[in-house]
């Protein structure tokens, strides 16, 4: 992970940090006052001629250490445990910028389910590491260190290291075991990325699920996911399940050296009664951290796992990055395209070759083409998605990169294929939850993009909740609300990108009629595949296998014979 992130959080939070673990180590300390007094209790009882008043004062010192522990207790779970709630706040909150900053490169390369196994498993291990963990650790060694300073200068030093004698045994398995929880934590984590990626993904498909009748199919492909992660946690299980019973063993050994050793100096008189009670206690005190150690080991191995899978994130360069002297100013809608090429990384195949074309202000832009023909590629590069590298691309006589990002993706409205969306009111969807749009401009919006009179028929009208990805509508009111949502902004540029398919060709002319007459002094592309959609442009540009083929209006293009000619006989004559 970014080292900044981190150290950024503990140097804002240092405080709350250092004053926790002070009564971390405060109320760990008083505990081991405990065993001291009880055995001292002991030693006075035994006593034929005890006086009552030292036990009655003994009593009391229990009683404070009670309620002292406990003050303390409380005090320091607010202060640690509470900043490791806040560093996990802080994480989710750094990691949804991170997603938001990434290019669309990253997410294809991604799976759904990974990214939100980063957002909930990952970042609760880390939390868990940076909070528990640290104040089990200071309350174990000072538990420990404390105990036996008291086991080897008030007791007996011979006993101390005879009944201790296991414990770096203990620690050597514990830090090889660890090593192995580590690697298999990590094989969990992808394993519960693949089963909430494959959820996700039946989830949403549900309706095709079911029309291809592949339930079956489905729960069996699950089922092999679910038994991967299951085998998975039961390697992990199988590993850091030994760290107890080793634990166990080796004290239950130390028990038993205390019985015969601590029990023989108790009749030679070396030690007396209470204090072989005290060590006893101190020795079950010392039990509880030790074990303790096994599980900080694990959390720590899987907050270590966790910080590994974050960084991959973390540091991930964003690919678009504005330069120092970008500038961000409102676009008047010319576009100007200069010999324009462009490949993915993934292939060496151009998807756009030499690309010239040149938009003017107000007008109404058709992109034809087949299917890979290169029509998504030109937008997603109009808007930045990608970097140019070869060629140029200029708004009102500015290249694009002299534009920040919010600039050039203020300016322009953009429709894309997938309809997305969120699931709230039609009316927040229209708006993008911005109180900027006043109700007039929603219903400004939905009658440009024809959508307005379906939406007054639903009981709720505008404020009709809409299920996940607005699965209670069709999918050609879904692309009326995503144009709405585009044509709110009123932006000088307005980018539909093959997002009429699912409407009639009625309604289809309507929108474009509506555009043309609403944003008449506006840019405007349209990209289809069907002719209806862009044959009253101003200027068609056919696009074929990456290539300008044709530039011309519906007339000129049909006139030429060429494959605008040959998609129009398709869709039309061949009909006929």
């Amino acid at each position: 992970m970014n080292k900044n992130i981190l150290l950024n959080f503990f140097y804002r939070n240092k405080f709350k940090y250092i004053i926790g673990l002070i009564f971390v180590f405060l109320s760990s300390y008083i505990q081991t006052l405990f065993p001291k007094v009880l055995g001292n209790t002991i030693d006075i009882l035994k006593k034929n001629n005890f006086s009552m008043i030292s036990v009655k004062k003994n009593i009391l010192y229990i009683v404070l250490i009670a309620f002292f522990t406990f003050l303390l207790t409380y005090i320091w779970r607010n202060l640690i445990i509470g900043t490791g709630r806040t560093l996990e706040c802080y994480l989710r909150e750094k990691l949804f910028n991170k997603f938001q900053e990434l290019s669309p490169e990253f997410y294809n390369n991604e799976k759904v389910g990974n990214l939100i196994a980063y957002a909930i498993n990952d970042i609760s291990a880390v939390r868990i590491t940076f909070g528990p963990s640290i104040a089990m650790t200071v309350n174990g060694l000072t538990v420990c260190l404390s105990s036996i300073y008291s086991m080897i200068f008030s007791i007996s030093l011979k006993l101390t290291l005879l009944c201790l004698a296991p414990i770096p045994f203990i620690v050597i398995i514990m830090i090889k075991i660890s090593r192995l929880i580590r690697a298999r934590f990590t094989t969990v984590q992808e394993s519960f990325g693949n089963i909430s990626d494959r959820v996700n993904e039946n989830i949403n498909g549900i309706r095709v699920i079911k029309s291809y009748v592949e339930e079956e199919k489905e729960v069996e492909n699950f089922e092999k996911l679910n038994d991967a992660m299951a085998i998975a946690n039961l390697r992990m299980v199988r590993v850091s399940s030994t760290l107890s019973p080793i634990i166990e063993l080796c004290f239950s050994l130390s028990f038993c050296a205390n019985l015969i050793i601590g029990g023989n100096m108790v009749l030679k008189g070396t030690v007396s009664l209470g204090d072989f009670v005290a060590f006893n206690t101190y020795l079950a005190m010392i039990m509880a951290p030790v074990m303790s150690i096994g599980r900080i080991l694990v959390i720590f191995q899987r907050g270590m796992a966790s910080l590994k899978r974050l960084n991959k994130i973390f540091s991930t360069k964003k690919d678009i990055l504005d330069g120092e002297k970008s500038i961000n100013i409102p676009l008047k809608g010319n576009i100007e395209i200069r010999n324009l090429s462009f490949k993915y990384k993934d292939t060496d195949i151009k998807t756009l070759k030499n690309i010239n074309l040149s938009i003017k202000k107000g007008e109404l832009i058709g992109i034809i083409g087949k299917t890979g023909s290169g029509k998504s590629t030109l937008v997603n590069l109009l808007l930045k998605l990608y970097n140019v590298e070869n060629g140029s691309i200029a708004f009102d006589g500015r290249d694009i990169n002299d534009y920040t990002l919010a600039c050039i993706r203020n300016n322009i409205g953009y429709v894309p294929q997938d309809n997305f969306l969120f699931s709230s009111t039609i009316k927040d969807n229209i708006k993008f939850f911005k109180d900027v749009y006043d109700d007039a401009a929603v219903e400004k919006a939905a009658k440009i993009s024809c959508i307005y009179d379906t939406i007054l028929k639903f009981k709720d009208g505008f404020n009709t909740v809409l299920g996940e990805r607005g699965i209670n509508l069709s999918g050609g009111q879904k692309q009326r609300v995503s144009i709405a949502r585009a044509v709110i902004k009123d932006p000088p540029i307005l980018i539909l990108d093959d997002a009429l398919s699912a409407v009639d060709t009625i309604t289809e002319t309507n929108i474009i009629e509506n555009l043309k007459l609403f944003r008449n002094e506006k840019t405007s592309i349209i990209i289809a595949h069907r002719l209806s959609a862009v044959k009253n442009a101003d200027k068609i540009i056919v696009l074929n296998k990456g290539e300008i083929a044709e530039i011309g209006s519906h007339k000129e293009l049909l006139a030429k014979g060429g494959i605008y000619y040959d998609i129009y006989k398709e869709q039309y004559e061949d009909k006929k």
